[in-house]
């Protein structure tokens, strides 16, 4: 999980598409939903419910996936701000 694919989910979420989110990204479908698969494999769970006829959304393990990972970065820039403060302001 990084940035990109933290994008990925966010765009879903917000257009309900993984049409639309591919042009919003300037990415191809393929490309998007490649990173969707890949980390679904890893991850050994669905993150994303796609049907032709209700769009895409996020599944519940795709929600905490999504919040884990917005966690994950505000410890570390905690953590930078620290190490940087622990470093430079003494």
């Amino acid at each position: 999980m990084g940035e990109g694919r933290k994008e990925i989910l966010e765009t879903i979420e917000k257009t309900g598409s993984i049409n639309k989110t591919s042009k919003l990204m300037k990415m191809s479908y393929k490309g998007v939903w490649s990173k969707i698969k890949v980390t679904e494999q890893y991850l050994g769970r669905k993150i994303i419910h796609a049907d032709r006829r209700d769009g895409s959304r996020l599944t519940s393990e795709g929600k905490v996936l999504l919040e884990k990972y917005r966690i994950l970065k505000a410890r570390c820039l905690e953590e930078d701000n620290r190490c940087f403060s622990d470093i430079f302001e003494k």
